[in-house]
């Protein structure tokens, strides 16, 4: 083929996106014009709709054959096939080793480029060649970031590696790698999106898998860069500190100097430096984060149960695991357990990863999956306490007594009356106006009922501790939360929010008017009558 400007399409699979990003790059330098969905589509855009009439439009498609990317029931199985449909060139290159069983038939006979384990040089001549044919000059198209560049030069900024090409970081002190992580790849591609263009905050409620994804992205992405520091930014007067620390690595740290002026002097130096990425795990306060927030051209990474995080980077909520995700991690860590079985135990975890965690622990430990499913439903709480999980901080039933008990020494017994309420309703999304017209009849909860400013304030509170999801117009909270509060909520206590709960649900017109409410006082599980209840709301 001539060797004139083309249209390509990048065909990969999520797990693979670094090496997209450095073909494309490669690609682009080469003159060639590049469609690569997170270069060129924009976020909203129908994706089914994105790729077909790309796959229409051009010249080729620049398949990166890996194992991932022939796995079941990913989008790449279309884009090839389509490929051939359409126009019929395909341009495979293999960026891992694989097997002649890693390969489908129809795929096995087309030659294809190994890029794998060739240095930056050799890997450029050999996707161009590809591309191109052979026998064509390609080059020299020197490699940005490689070791011949200073890490400081312009040209530095925004130009993907080699996956692979470099060792760690030059400094680098994030903890290994979960073995044990799975699912996430549309998180982990739009994050990746997104810190090209800014800060970004992780937030969502404890044992979300916030920290997993962070940690997840900077071992994946190692390799964009030079400089890789994980901050524990719980305590917020703590950053000068592990600042001056970060200084002191880089060699730029003055002993006579203390510690603020060496944390002044690493956010000077970030300045001129690129390629660095800096993770602050479980920040709070955002006010008190924002002054040592550094600027620059690297990467600022903020995971927080906290969702104000507006005013200084953009904020990306993570949510529960998808059910597919759910089940593929079930099934990972339980070989035996069938998919039917996962799908259900996924279903009463509520799809949280860190009880997903707990679970497969706890399982893997000596009980049974019927027994483990009774305490589940009888003592949420107590085996919600068990399977301490490497990779998290604390059981899930710890987190949340944690959080309860922060409520109770900030001055928070609204907050608290509120989250008690919500446990005793169903896990759906629980519209505010509800509890804005009961609040006047309700006994559980403290303070001036004309007070128009309470159920903000509280639930204020309960979203800064990851305790509650808050929508535009209502507010959830996760399936286990609701039952470990209801265990630990006494008998009596328990009878007066139930009938609160019960006030909530009577005085909303849209629900009285389709079912009485001795709908809820005759259902023999009162707690499943209030979701379904929900549910019909919706």
């Amino acid at each position: 083929m001539a060797d004139t400007a083309q249209r390509l399409f990048v065909s990969y699979a999520g797990l693979d996106q670094a090496w997209a990003e450095w073909v494309g790059w490669q690609l682009k330098q080469a003159g060639h014009r590049v469609e690569l969905d997170w270069w060129s589509w924009q976020t909203g855009d129908d994706f089914v709709h994105r790729m077909n009439a790309a796959l229409g439009e051009v010249d080729a498609v620049v398949a990166l054959f890996s194992k991932n990317y022939f796995a079941p029931k990913r989008w790449t199985h279309e884009e090839w096939t389509a490929s051939f449909a359409v126009r019929g060139r395909l341009v495979p290159v293999v960026i891992e080793p694989l097997a002649d069983d890693d390969i489908p038939a129809i795929l096995a006979g087309k030659l294809r480029k190994d890029l794998h384990g060739l240095d930056e040089t050799s890997a450029t001549a050999a996707l161009l060649e590809a591309i191109h044919g052979p026998g064509v000059p390609t080059g020299p198209f020197a490699f940005p970031g490689g070791s011949a560049a200073s890490p400081d030069t312009k040209t530095d900024i925004g130009c993907p590696r080699l996956p692979g090409s470099v060792g760690l970081p030059e400094v680098w002190n994030v903890r290994r790698r979960n073995p044990d992580f799975s699912g996430r790849e549309d998180a982990l591609e739009q994050l990746r999106t997104g810190l090209v263009s800014g800060h970004q905050a992780l937030h969502g409620m404890g044992g979300i898998g916030k920290t997993q994804l962070a940690l997840e992205y900077a071992h994946r992405f190692a390799s964009q860069y030079d400089l890789v520091w994980w901050i524990d930014a719980e305590q917020a007067d703590q950053l000068p500190v592990q600042y001056a620390e970060f200084a002191e690595r880089l060699g730029i740290a003055r002993p006579d100097a203390g510690t603020e002026a060496n944390a002044r002097a690493l956010l000077q130096h970030l300045r001129t430096r690129h390629r660095w990425l800096l993770v602050l795990d479980n920040a709070e306060q955002p006010d008190q984060i924002a002054p040592w927030l550094p600027e620059g051209p690297g990467h600022v990474l903020i995971t927080s149960r906290d969702p104000e995080w507006s005013q200084i980077a953009q904020h990306n909520k993570v949510d529960v695991f998808t059910r597919a995700d759910s089940v593929t991690y079930l099934r990972t860590r339980s070989p035996r357990m069938v998919a039917e079985q996962a799908d259900h135990l996924a279903n009463e975890l509520g799809d949280l990863p860190l009880a997903l965690a707990q679970a497969a622990g706890v399982l893997c430990s000596g009980m049974s999956l019927d027994r483990y499913k009774q305490l589940l439903s009888a003592n949420a709480d107590r085996i919600m306490a068990e399977g301490n999980v490497r990779d998290y901080p604390a059981p899930l039933a710890a987190m949340i007594e944690s959080s309860v008990a922060r409520l109770a020494d900030e001055n928070g017994p609204a907050a608290i009356a509120l989250l008690r309420l919500a446990a005793f309703l169903g896990p759906e999304p629980i519209p505010i106006a509800w509890l804005e017209a009961a609040r006047p009849r309700l006994t559980t909860i403290p303070g001036d009922p004309d007070d128009p400013m309470w159920l903000r304030d509280a639930l204020q509170h309960l979203g800064r501790l990851g305790l509650i999801r808050v929508d535009f117009d209502a507010f959830q909270v996760h399936r286990l939360t609701q039952a470990i509060i209801r265990a630990q909520t006494s008998t009596d206590l328990a009878a007066v929010t139930r009938d609160d709960a019960t006030i909530v649900l009577t005085l909303n017109e849209a629900w009285s008017a389709d079912v009485g409410v001795g709908d809820v006082d005759d259902h023999p599980d009162p707690l499943r009558s209030v979701g379904n209840l929900q549910r019909k709301r919706k």
